[in-house]
C-alpha cells in the first residue's frame, strides 16, 4: 500500500530535498491512489497541485495501473509538467497542436503501455482518430484522470473553452474504479459548483479540498497614472526598479508589441509574447525570462495558466482585465517562491470599451445557432471553411458555436468537418442571459478594486469565496494597508519622449490575396487568386494601439465633422514615409452613412497638400441587403456591384489612385471597391484609412 513516506520521496524527486508534503497533498494523494475516489482541489498558485497528481501517477503506476491522463490547456504548461515528471523519473509525453508529426509515434507508445503520463489539449479530446481509436483505451486502462485548470470547464469561470466540456464524455466512459482529479487555483463558489456537477466530482464520496488563497509574497498596488503616454511612460521609468524579472501585461497584442518596442527603445532587455506569437519563439522567450535573459516579456493573457517561475519578481498591469478573478490568476505568476514581490495595476479609460469589444463575441443568438444545426448535412461532413458562407457567423464563432453543439449532442465532428445528429437542441437563453448579467458584474468588481480603500488581497480573495478569509482581515502588505509605494508622477521630458514615440503614425495593411471558399453557394463565380484588387495599403493606426487608439475610437464612434488638423497631419507623415514603387496622381473616397463629411474633408486636404488630382466620391449604390455580414463569404456577396462606376475623370488619370476610407475591418470593402476602380481605368489602388482593427 502507498504511504505519506513514498509519497514524499517522489516529491523530493520533483520538487529538491527541501520539499515537504502538505497534509492536503497525502490527504489527496491517498484519496486517488488508495481509496480510488474523486478529487477536487481548489488551492492557490504554488500550493503544489501538480506534484499532487505527479505523485499518484506514479504510485499508480507502481501498483500496476495504467497511465495517468492530464487535460491540460495551454502548450506552455504542458512543456513545464513533461519536465517535471521527467525529474521524478515519471514517463511523460503530451499530444498538442505543437508536435502533429508525433502524434503516431504517442499514440503507438500508449497502446504498447510505455508512458506513465500523457498530457493531452483539451481540442484532442474531440479529433475523430484520438477519440475514436486512442481515447476508449485510454478511458478503459487508464490509472487516474486529471483536469487541470478545471474552471475552464465551466461557461462561468473566466476561461470558459468549449472544447473543455468533452471532458465530461470522457469521465463518463471511465470504469467506476478509475479515480479522477479536477485542480484549480481560481473558483468561487459558483465554478466550483459548476465544474462538480459537469465533471461527476460533486457526490458524496468527492474529496474537496479547498483552501485559503491568500498569497503572503504579493505586494498588491493601483497607481492611477493618467493616459496612456503617461502610464506607458512610468513603466519605462521604474522597471529597473522593480525586483528581478516579471510579466508586463497587456490586454490586446498591438498594445504588447507597441510597449515591448518603446521598452526596447529605452534600452530594456524585454520582449513581446501574444497569441500570435509562433511555437518555437514562444519556447524561447519563456527560456529567456525563466534565466533572466529578459527583464520582462510585455504579454497578453497568453503567458498565463501553468508558467512556472517561481522567483518571478513582479507582475504589471497597463490596462485591467475584465474580472478581479482573472486578474488574481494573472497576478498569481509572481512570487511564488520569493518573501516578496511586486504586483502593479495601471488602469485606464480605455480598458471598458476593450472589455466592451471582447464581450461582442460572445455566444450568439438562437436564429444564428439554428441556421448552423439547419445547414449541417447528417451524411455529408463540411469542414467549418465550407460551413462559413452557408452562416452568418465569423470563423471564430462559428467554432465556438460548433464546439458548444458538439457537447450538447445536436452535432458531431467527424473526419472531414461536421455533421448534424437530429437530435433535437434547446437554446438556454436564461443561462446566457445569466452569464452577461455575471460578466457585466465582474467589470464593475474590477472597477470597485481599482477605487477600494480596503485591503486589496482581501477584496479578490472574497471575490473567489476563500473559505478561509475572516472578517476583519487584512493583508498589511499591499499599498492601502501599508502606504503607497509609487509615486504616479512622471516627468514632463520622459512623458513627452513616450507620447511622441507611440503617436507615430502608420501601420500596414496587407491586401486580400484569395477569394472565400464557398461563394459558388451564394450565386457567385469568384474563386482563387484575387487578380484585381488593390495593393498593400496603410492606416494611420489601430484602434487597440496605445498611442493613436484613443483618438482614433473618439473619432470612429463620435459625429461626422470636417478632419481635424493633427489628423491631417498624421496622414500626411504616412503618406511621406509610404516606399511605393509609383507615386499616386490621384485620390478619391469611399461613400459612407456615417462619416462622409469627414472623408470628403481628407480627401479634399490631401488633394491639396499632394497635389493629387481630387476625384470626389465612389458612390455606394447597394444591390443587395446592408453589410452587416460577419464572415467573409456574405461580406464579399453583399458588397458585389455596390459601387457606382466613376465618372470619366478616373480614366482620365494615369497612374495609381489613392483611396481613403475611416476605418478598415475585415478588409472587404476595399477590396471589392478596388476592382471597380480598377474596371474603370486605375492603373493601381492604394487604400489609406484612418483606423484598422488588424
Amino acid at each position: 500500500m502507498s504511504t505519506p513516506e513514498q509519497a514524499q520521496q517522489i516529491l523530493e524527486q520533483l520538487a529538491g530535498p527541501t520539499a515537504t508534503l502538505r497534509d492536503d497533498q497525502w490527504t489527496a494523494i491517498e484519496a486517488l491512489v488508495v481509496r480510488r475516489r474523486r478529487a477536487l482541489v481548489v488551492q492557490r498558485t504554488g500550493w503544489g497541485k501538480s506534484a499532487v497528481y505527479f505523485i499518484a501517477a506514479k504510485l499508480l503506476r507502481a501498483g500496476g495501473h495504467g497511465p495517468t491522463v492530464i487535460v491540460s490547456p495551454l502548450l506552455a504548461l504542458m512543456r513545464n509538467q513533461v519536465a517535471a515528471a521527467e525529474r521524478a523519473g515519471v514517463r511523460a509525453a503530451t499530444i498538442n497542436s505543437a508536435n502533429v508529426t508525433d502524434w503516431d509515434e504517442i499514440h503507438h507508445r500508449v497502446r504498447r503501455g510505455e508512458l506513465d503520463v500523457l498530457l493531452v489539449s483539451p481540442e484532442r479530446l474531440n479529433n475523430p482518430d484520438f477519440r475514436d481509436n486512442v481515447l476508449p483505451a485510454l478511458a478503459a486502462d487508464a490509472g487516474l484522470v486529471v483536469v487541470d485548470e478545471a474552471h475552464c470547464v465551466s461557461d462561468w469561470g473566466h476561461d470558459f473553452r468549449p472544447d473543455y466540456r468533452r471532458i465530461r464524455s470522457l469521465i463518463a466512459d471511465l470504469g467506476a474504479d478509475i479515480p479522477v482529479l479536477a485542480t484549480t487555483a481560481t473558483a468561487n463558489d459558483r465554478v466550483v459548483d459548476d465544474v462538480a456537477a459537469q465533471l461527476g466530482v460533486g457526490g458524496r464520496d468527492t474529496v474537496v479540498l479547498r483552501g485559503g488563497l491568500d498569497r503572503e509574497s504579493l505586494r498588491l498596488s493601483v497607481v492611477q497614472a493618467g493616459t496612456t503616454a503617461q502610464r506607458a511612460a512610468w513603466i519605462a521609468a521604474q522597471l529597473d526598479s522593480l525586483p528581478g524579472s516579471g510579466i508586463i501585461y497587456t490586454l490586446t497584442v498591438a498594445a504588447a508589441h507597441d510597449v515591448a518596442a518603446l521598452l526596447r527603445d529605452r534600452g530594456h532587455a524585454v520582449a513581446a509574447y501574444t497569441g500570435a506569437t509562433e511555437t518555437a519563439e514562444r519556447e524561447a522567450l519563456e527560456a529567456d525570462l525563466l534565466a533572466n535573459r529578459v527583464k520582462a516579456l510585455v504579454a497578453t493573457s497568453a503567458l498565463g495558466m501553468g508558467f512556472d517561475k517561481p522567483d518571478l519578481g513582479f507582475v504589471v498591469h497597463l490596462g485591467a482585465p475584465s474580472s478581479p478573478i482573472a486578474y488574481y490568476q494573472q497576478v498569481g505568476r509572481a512570487g511564488r517562491s520569493t518573501a516578496s514581490a511586486e504586483v502593479v495595476l495601471l488602469p485606464g479609460p480605455e480598458d471598458r470599451d476593450i472589455w466592451r469589444y471582447f464581450a461582442s463575441v460572445a455566444f450568439p443568438s438562437e436564429a444564428m445557432v439554428r441556421n448552423v444545426i439547419r445547414v449541417l448535412d447528417p451524411e455529408r461532413p463540411q469542414s467549418t471553411q465550407a460551413l462559413e458562407p452557408q452562416v452568418d457567423l465569423g470563423r471564430t464563432r462559428l467554432e465556438m458555436v460548433l464546439k458548444v453543439l458538439d457537447v450538447d449532442g445536436a452535432v458531431r465532428r467527424v473526419k472531414g468537418g461536421w455533421v448534424g445528429t437530429g437530435a433535437p437542441w434547446e437554446y438556454d437563453e436564461s443561462r446566457y442571459r445569466k452569464l452577461e448579467a455575471a460578466r457585466r458584474a465582474e467589470q464593475q468588481a474590477m472597477l470597485d478594486y481599482q477605487d477600494t480603500a480596503g485591503c486589496r488581497m482581501v477584496f479578490l480573495r472574497s471575490q473567489l469565496d476563500d473559505p478561509e478569509l475572516r472578517d476583519g482581515e487584512a493583508c498589511g502588505r499591499c499599498d492601502n494597508c501599508a502606504g503607497g509605494r509609487y509615486r504616479a508622477e512622471v516627468d514632463d521630458a520622459t512623458i513627452a519622449d513616450t507620447r511622441s514615440a507611440l503617436m507615430r503614425p502608420g501601420v500596414e495593411m496587407a491586401p486580400r490575396r484569395q477569394w472565400p471558399t464557398g461563394l459558388a453557394k451564394l450565386g457567385l463565380t469568384l474563386s482563387g487568386r484575387i487578380a484585381d484588387g488593390p495593393s498593400a495599403g496603410r492606416a494611420v493606426g489601430r484602434l487597440t494601439d496605445l498611442g493613436w487608439g484613443a483618438r482614433l475610437r473618439a473619432l470612429i464612434d463620435g459625429p461626422d465633422a470636417p478632419v481635424p488638423d493633427d489628423v491631417v497631419r498624421a496622414a500626411v507623415s504616412v503618406l511621406a514615409a509610404w516606399e511605393w514603387d509609383v507615386r499616386p496622381v490621384g485620390v478619391i473616397g469611399l461613400d459612407s452613412t456615417k462619416h462622409p463629411v469627414l472623408i470628403a474633408s481628407l480627401v479634399g486636404r490631401l488633394a491639396e497638400l499632394g497635389r493629387l488630382t481630387n476625384l470626389g466620391t465612389l458612390r455606394y449604390a447597394p444591390t443587395r441587403r446592408p453589410v452587416t455580414a460577419a464572415n467573409s463569404a456574405y461580406r464579399v456577396a453583399a458588397l458585389i456591384d455596390s459601387w457606382s462606376v466613376p465618372n470619366d475623370d478616373l480614366a482620365a488619370v494615369e497612374g495609381p489612385v489613392l483611396v481613403v476610407d475611416d476605418f478598415s475591418d475585415t478588409g472587404w470593402t476595399m477590396t471589392m471597391a478596388a476592382r471597380v476602380l480598377r474596371a474603370a481605368g486605375a492603373d493601381e489602388v492604394l487604400p489609406l484609412t484612418l483606423a484598422t482593427t488588424g
